[in-house]
């Protein structure tokens, strides 16, 4: 017998008849003998919905300002998930199973005051720990838990993935599955790339870096608590017949275990290409090259909630001047520049230039920490197709690579197939 926590997305639960499609999974980890606690997301379009009721009901009081309480957001997009979490739990009664609903103010699931992108602080997973000793099944809400404020605080979007490691977590279960409308953790987009291959496993970090640079299959932040507690995940397809061969298998079920560096025995080199388009480049001319300068730019977009992420600062040639280059999304570039613009004096540039339409390709594998050549064997094949690298930044187990848009499928099909990840098996 182990202890198990269930994890199902917007997709999983869209409908009535899904849902109960849901309920045959847990089911059968409950046929298995497995205490079992499962997290769901509100049904799919359901929280865009609520978002939309909550952005357009100021405009439709003849409000001047757009603006409104986070708050009252969090009360009214929290309740998606409570729906579904109830549904569910009806479901697995009317089989027989003894289940019963749990929001996450009820568990608690305390937050801090971040309300709309709230971040975990501390589970009291002993009342569930408890009600799983008994044979019930706990479905928890996710995507939210209970502020210092003592109301209900959402974790941002993609937020039940968190909440499911992190109750994973809390009540020591063996093992999180996720599931998802994919079967698991793929060397690339298959829709990019039809070679693509499923990978039986996936260290934290690799997943990690994966999630950050534009896999979707994962939220970054549940990346991130389960590499700290060393969760072992699953992501699974919860398309898949419940009842299907293997799908009760304890140690191997099918899909991708991500899990710590050391149950892989056979590293590789490189495990995947990830991708990232709509990323923009900002470039400040003619700075002055003195200490300070980069915290004279970068606190601002900071402060002002700016993801910044490649940097690259030309050498001066007389220690007087240099150039500053920097990526963030596309959608941020107007902000960007206003920010910079309003420090400009502080800053001290001559000229800010801006390029859109820009994609970060990356290449990963915690197997790059004792090969050399790695980034040279990508360089030279995005030569071999004419494409022209504007930025590059590295890390120990990671090469992202800054390129114009338009050639982001052409780049990732081509590493992947540099690397040999299209070979099978």
């Amino acid at each position: 017998m182990a202890r198990i926590v269930m994890k199902f997305g917007g997709t999983s639960v869209a409908n009535l008849e899904r849902i109960h499609n849901v309920a045959r999974h847990v089911k059968r980890e409950v046929d298995a003998g497995h205490e079992v606690a499962v997290v769901v997301s509100a049904m799919s379009g359901k929280t865009n919905e609520l978002v939309g009721w909550v952005q357009d009901m100021p405009k439709v009081a003849g409000a001047n300002s757009p603006f409104y309480d986070a708050r009252e957001y969090d009360a009214v997009v929290a309740s998606g998930e409570q729906v579904t979490s109830g549904i569910l739990a009806i479901a697995l009664q009317s089989m027989g199973v003894n289940a019963r609903s749990w929001q996450g103010w009820q568990i608690p699931i305390r937050t801090d005051n971040a309300h709309g992108a709230a971040r975990i602080m501390e589970i009291d997973g002993s009342d569930i720990i408890k009600r799983m000793g008994e044979g019930q099944v706990a479905v928890v809400a996710g995507f939210q838990g209970i502020g210092p404020d003592n109301r209900i605080a959402t974790l941002g979007r993609g937020g039940s993935d968190t909440s499911a490691v992190a109750i994973a977590a809390a009540v020591k279960a063996d093992r999180c599955d996720i599931y998802t409308d994919v079967d698991g953790v793929y060397t690339t987009d298959p829709r990019i790339v039809p070679k693509a291959r499923r990978m039986k496993k996936v260290s934290f970090e690799e997943m990690l870096e994966m999630a950050s640079l534009g896999s979707k299959v994962l939220q970054v932040r549940s990346v991130e608590l389960a590499m700290v507690h060393k969760v072992r995940t699953f992501v699974r397809s919860s398309f898949e017949d419940p009842d299907a061969p293997g799908m009760g298998d304890f140690l191997n079920p099918p899909g991708t275990l991500i899990c710590d560096e050391e149950e892989i025995v056979e590293q590789e080199v490189v495990t995947g290409i990830a991708y990232a388009k709509d990323e923009a480049q900002i470039s400040l001319r003619r700075l002055s090259d003195r200490p300070g300068v980069s915290a004279a730019i970068f606190g601002p977009l900071a402060e002002a909630h700016i993801n910044v992420d490649m940097i690259v600062q030309n050498i001066s040639e007389d220690g007087s001047k240099t150039d500053m280059t920097f990526t963030v999304p596309s959608g941020d570039v107007q902000k960007a520049m206003s920010v910079l613009e309003a420090n400009k004096e502080k800053i001290g540039f001559d000229v800010v230039q801006t390029e859109s339409g820009l994609a970060k390709v990356s290449v990963i594998g915690i197997g790059m920490r004792s090969h050399a050549g790695v980034a040279a064997q990508a360089f030279r094949a995005l030569a071999e197709k004419s494409i022209n690298i504007k930025a590059i930044t590295t890390s120990e187990i990671k090469i992202s690579i800054l390129i114009d848009g338009a050639y982001s499928e052409l780049a990732v099909r081509t590493l992947h197939s540099s690397y040999g990840l299209d070979k099978s098996e």
